[in-house]
């Protein structure tokens, strides 16, 4: 192969544990690979975009990628990093978040591509479901003893808690199944390459010992290899924020809050977040970066990564879209760039501004300055105060200045629900119409 993966995940700071061999083995021939996905929802967070991205570089580099929902797995629920046992879902709960996974993984890997190394999806479901528990039991448990499950980290931890609540064998024999998948996909599709987040390393390495203890093990060979977890420099959780997790669904997270989130990135954490969410080549990189200190301020390096991956997981339009509801608030805009807007992304917007309520019927003969600044909303402490706003030029409604005697109509709504006010630059408040 003529690109080292390995080497260029090396450079971004995306290998933790790798098992002797594997880079030979991909600097020798195409080699399949594969990363399991836990359907515990029914889109992906920006938490799994490394390992997306990881299928991505592996496909970029020559190597037949897969990609496998965890269809049986999620029946069980993955214990790694788990204080306590999860709660397990019904069948109509997976079967929606089984398809919600595939389609979200379709976006970034193209499963109905000719070429030889096109990715394939996946779901262990399909090789799970006939197994009977005697046969699992026989074939498969036969296979690796109590001592070395117990010896994993995700097990020990578990069992040693301080919440006394154990382990039950459900969640104990999790390695082993998705040790199976490991060796079900070698077998089926010469697949010799797992890879994970480093919490993963106890059952990816489980999957490994099975491959060479139920084959030919002195001439079978199957590799391991892991990232690091994404971790914030001030130590809180990547991927979160206080409306919770960053979905990669625009229905659950929506593209201008996607594309805050990177913008709003520490100037350390983006120096990171650059070689591992993007796949900007390492001297353009070295460049930015250099560029970045030279002048923070202008965060040249935040900017950068917002549009990388906005554009990676959205598309080149939304991202558009994104940078023209920021410079609303930011920039100079208009009317018509308000009511270009889709409702939620006006409230995203102007999300925590202040509000109040106000009728239809009080927009039919046209709601006075005064009324819509004081009167009827206390957006201004008194009619006074509006008076003088009014006569100091500093009030603007859906961005443009108005005087004392405008009137505020239907056709001033946005979504046909809402209209901005505005004392001087910063000082919004939003008139919701019902």
């Amino acid at each position: 192969m003529s690109k080292n993966l390995v080497q260029e995940l090396q450079w971004r700071g995306m290998v933790h544990d790798i098992m002797p061999g594997t880079e030979d083995q991909l600097q020798k021939e195409m080699t399949s690979a594969y990363i399991g996905f836990d359907p515990t929802s029914d889109s992906l967070h920006i938490g799994s975009l490394v390992p997306i991205i990881l299928l991505v570089h592996l496909e970029k580099a020559g190597h037949k990628p897969y990609a496998l929902v965890g269809g049986a797995t999620g029946m069980i629920g993955d214990p790694s990093g788990k204080s306590d046992e999860r709660n397990l879902l019904d069948e109509e709960a997976l079967a929606k978040n089984v398809e919600g996974i595939k389609r979200t993984l379709a976006r970034f890997l193209n499963f109905d591509s000719t070429a030889e190394n096109a990715p394939v999806l996946v779901n262990n479901y399909d090789w799970m479901k006939e197994f009977s528990f005697i046969e699992f039991a026989r074939d498969v448990g036969k296979r690796i003893t109590v001592n070395y499950m117990m010896a994993k980290d995700s097990v020990k931890k578990r069992i040693s808690g301080d919440s006394g609540a154990g382990m039950s064998f459900t969640e104990f024999t999790y390695q082993l199944i998705q040790g199976y998948d490991f060796y079900h996909l070698y077998k089926s599709h010469n697949c010799k390459l797992q890879m994970g987040g480093s919490d993963q390393w106890g059952n990816i390495t489980t999957g490994t010992e099975l491959v060479r203890r139920m084959t030919d093990g002195d001439n079978e060979k199957a590799y391991a290899m892991t990232c690091p977890l994404i971790t914030k420099a001030d130590g809180s959780k990547f991927g979160k924020t206080e409306g919770g997790n960053v979905w990669l669904d625009a229905a659950k997270t929506s593209v201008y809050k996607f594309y805050q989130f990177w913008l709003n990135t520490s100037d350390e954490d983006a120096e990171k977040y650059i070689k591992i969410f993007t796949f900007l080549d390492q001297e353009f990189i070295n460049n930015l970066i250099a560029e970045h200190k030279e002048a923070p301020h202008l965060r040249a390096l935040q900017k950068k990564l917002a549009e990388e991956v906005t554009t990676f997981v959205h598309s080149k339009e939304e991202l558009d879209k994104a940078i023209a509801a920021s410079n609303i608030l930011f920039g100079k805009s208009t009317a018509d760039d308000l009511k270009s807007l889709d409702q939620q992304t006006f409230l995203d917007v102007f999300d925590g501004v202040p509000q109040a309520t106000v009728t239809k019927n009080d927009l039919e003969e046209g709601l006075d300055m005064i009324g819509a600044l004081a009167a009827k909303t206390q957006f201004l402490k008194s009619n006074g105060d509006a008076r003088r706003a009014l006569k100091e030029n500093s009030i603007s409604v859906n961005k443009e200045k108005v005087k004392e005697d405008f009137k505020i109509t239907q056709s001033d709504l946005i979504a046909d629900k809402y209209v901005l006010l505005q004392r001087g630059r910063r000082n919004y408040f939003l008139l919701i119409v019902e």
